[in-house]
């Protein structure tokens, strides 16, 4: 059974790898399709977050622009609000300011400013660098006592000028100049140079461009000169002065609040444009670092609207600043574009992909329960099929016991009833109908070991004139009329089966017999064989013919011709067996000629081995 399943088997796992082959290859295209969706996603987003991270940087380095004047103003008035704003120079830190005042209670600077008050209500000339000051203080303050505001202008002027001529240390300036304000401040005429004096605005031959910028820039670029208890002495004072004067003092107080708040610690290889934390942006050029401080969430907000002008972004887009180092590059700074529809239909492609995916597996799911199916069917098949031919085998074999019994019989029967004329052709019908049988029998048998593959001929040198000779005794006995039977054979013999090919001259013979209505049944044999092309043997008969059509489906197994008059009885294995036996010995056979005259066949042999 199994070499009868071996090319069905062969074939349908021949399809079943091909089927495989095209649904891995449709697999593969379905990821590749799943692949590029996503990748065309993926492109656009980074696209959207390159320009939206190229927009943010536009948009710091805009800001740093828009407030590089405040930070020059910064840098050149301690008064001016420094919040937001850094400046770094030759390794120091302008903006924001670094100095404070240094811890400790110690007043040195409040003991000098009450020894100067003292000194101007003493008589006596003040020691040191004191006493040329304290003079033109006093004169000052005895022409303002005569209402000479003439000569006491000119004397203030002088002192002015000798302070910015003989510059003293910040720790001695700053004191003498709050108690020179605190006793000029109650003469009308002075006024004008002693608000000079708080708040700034003197000529520059007074110090106006140096020292005297005023007492609240001094003590705030002075502050790390003092210590806590000395800043807070002298910074009660300059404000008490200030209120007093009507000098504005809310920057004053601002940014002494903010003193020594804002120290930035650089990164040591600062050499592009780069963001600390979320909170500054810094800009180096050359020796100077620039800066401000930022919020990117007001950025990226306006980013975000401006890109859903351009129909970039829906309406439930957004962009987001991706996540910080510490210290970020501005080159290497990530934002990230939230798009929810996108995430949707990243969602629809992975179903898609896996629908796809289950469509595939199911198929081939069908396809290897359609082979098993396909073979069970074709293993039943041919069960059926070796059952069946078992039992015409078993069957053929228990009818040929009965059949000689039965034979046997008519011959005693025709040897003792010879002399009755009623009975006399008994037996000779009798066995008539036996040798009918027992051909069929002969037939069945043969046909089913040949169909199997159980028949292994024995060739052996045949002459065809004894095969003949056989013919003609057996069809004597088969046939009901008479039959002349002539052979043109020769000397011919073929290398054959004999009882193979007296089989199939048998069924040609008794087929010329019963599809015949002449009377006699003429049949001839020839022999044609052309040098080294075989032999070919023509089988002629004066029977009624066969339909052209009909040529090929005559030897097909159980198919028999209908034809008008009496029915023919027969098997319709006749010819099949005789197709069978010609392809045991690697011949054929076929109708040469057919018309209502008679049928002739043609059995060719091929040429005989050494």
């Amino acid at each position: 059974m199994l070499r009868r399943l071996l090319p069905m088997l062969v074939a349908l796992g021949c399809g079943l790898l091909a089927l495989g082959w095209g649904l891995v290859s449709l697999q593969r295209l379905f990821a590749q399709e799943t692949w590029d969706a996503r990748a065309q996603l993926r492109a656009h987003r980074e696209e959207l977050e390159r320009y939206a991270a190229e927009a943010l940087r536009q948009k710091l380095k805009q800001q740093l622009v828009a407030r590089s004047p405040d930070i020059n103003k910064a840098v050149e008035d301690p008064l001016v609000q420094a919040d937001g704003l850094y400046l770094f120079f030759r390794n120091h830190q302008f903006l924001p300011r670094l100095p404070r005042p240094q811890p400790g209670s110690r007043m040195p600077a409040g003991k000098l400013h009450g020894e100067l008050s003292q000194l101007l209500d003493s008589p006596s000339p003040p020691p040191g660098p004191w006493q040329e000051r304290m003079e033109l203080l006093r004169s000052v303050e005895a022409a303002l006592s005569r209402r000479n505001a003439a000569g006491a202008e000119q004397l203030l002027e002088a002192l002015l000028r000798y302070r910015a001529e003989h510059p003293l240390p910040a720790e001695q300036e700053i004191p003498f100049t709050v108690v020179l304000v605190d006793r000029l401040q109650r003469h009308e005429a002075a006024l004008p140079l002693v608000r000079g004096l708080i708040h700034g605005g003197l000529a520059d031959e007074f110090g106006g461009t140096a020292r005297g910028a005023g007492l609240q820039r001094d003590l705030l670029r002075e502050c790390q000169r003092f210590t806590q208890a000395d800043f807070n002495f002298l910074y009660e004072r300059i404000r008490e002065l200030s209120l007093r004067l009507g000098e504005p003092t809310e920057d004053f107080q601002s940014r002494v609040q903010e003193l020594g708040t804002g120290a930035i610690v650089l990164p040591g290889n600062l050499s592009e444009p780069t963001l600390i934390g979320e909170r500054w942006y810094l800009e180096p050029d050359g020796e100077i670092v620039r800066g401000v401080a930022i919020h990117p969430e007001e950025f990226l907000r306006a980013i975000t609207q401006e890109m859903r002008k351009r129909e970039l972004l829906g309406s439930k887009d957004e962009v987001r600043l991706g996540r910080l180092g510490t210290v970020q590059r501005l080159s290497s700074l990530q934002v990230e574009a939230i798009i929810p529809r996108w995430a949707a239909e990243e969602e629809a492609i992975s179903q898609r992909y896996g629908l796809k995916t289950m469509l595939v597996a199911i198929c081939g799911a069908l396809a290897v329960a359609i082979v098993v199916l396909a073979g069970l069917a074709q293993h039943r098949k041919y069960r059926f099929l070796e059952l069946k031919s078992d039992f015409v085998a078993t069957v053929s074999h228990e009818l040929r016991t009965p059949l000689a019994s039965i034979r046997l019989l008519a011959e005693t029967l025709e040897m003792r009833a010879g002399g009755s004329p009623e009975v006399r052709d008994y037996p000779t019908r009798i066995l008539q109908a036996t040798d009918g049988l027992h051909f069929l029998v002969e037939n069945i048998l043969s046909f089913n070991r040949i169909d199997k593959g159980r028949w292994v001929p024995k060739l052996t040198q045949v002459k065809l004139e004894e095969l003949i000779g056989t013919l003609r005794s057996d069809l004597a006995s088969a046939a009901r009329g008479p039959v002349q039977l002539t052979a043109d054979v020769g000397d011919t013999e073929l290398q054959a089966d004999p009882s193979l090919l007296r089989l199939l001259l048998s069924n040609l013979g008794r087929n010329a017999c019963a599809y015949n209505h002449r009377s006699p049944v003429e049949i001839s044999v020839r022999v044609h064989a052309p040098p080294g092309q075989g032999c070919t043997v023509l089988f002629g008969d004066n029977g009624v013919g066969i339909p052209e059509s009909e040529w090929e489906h005559v030897f097909l197994d159980f198919y028999r011709l209908t034809q008008a008059g009496p029915e023919v009885h027969g098997s319709g294995l006749g010819l099949a067996l005789c197709r069978r036996i010609m392809h045991v010995h690697g011949g054929q056979i076929r109708v040469a000629a057919s018309s209502p005259q008679g049928t002739t066949f043609a059995l060719t042999f091929p040429e005989p081995h050494p």
